[in-house]
């Protein structure tokens, strides 16, 4: 559910090309990396590494939504969309992070 969630907030992110194509590869690939978490079920290196990609997008995203964010007389309906859904996949990623330290811990991690 983790990896749907963001996977769809960050394509809703990306409609717009306001972001740089920095914002889609990091997100995209940590969601890869997230995937290969989720196959190997015993490997606490895919999730320990999931779990980095989430944290570093958290500061990959703020910085991204500080950098580019339009002033008001350029914002039009679909962009106000796509920052909307980026800001909540944001918002979203430190429960996401703590769901993924909580799957690390049963997995065997410390």
């Amino acid at each position: 559910a983790i990896i749907l969630v963001h996977w769809l907030l960050t394509v809703w992110g990306c409609m717009n090309y306001m972001f740089p194509a920095s914002y889609a590869w990091g997100n995209f690939s940590v969601l890869a990396v997230g995937i290969w978490a989720i196959v190997q079920r015993d490997s606490l290196d895919a999730i320990m590494m999931f779990l980095t990609g989430l944290l570093l997008t958290v500061l990959t995203d703020i910085i991204h939504i500080s950098v580019f964010y339009p002033s008001n007389n350029h914002l039009t309906d679909t962009k106000r969309f796509s920052i909307g859904m980026a800001i909540f996949s944001l918002l979203l990623k430190p429960v996401s992070c703590y769901l993924v330290y909580r799957m690390y811990r049963e997995r065997g991690g410390e």
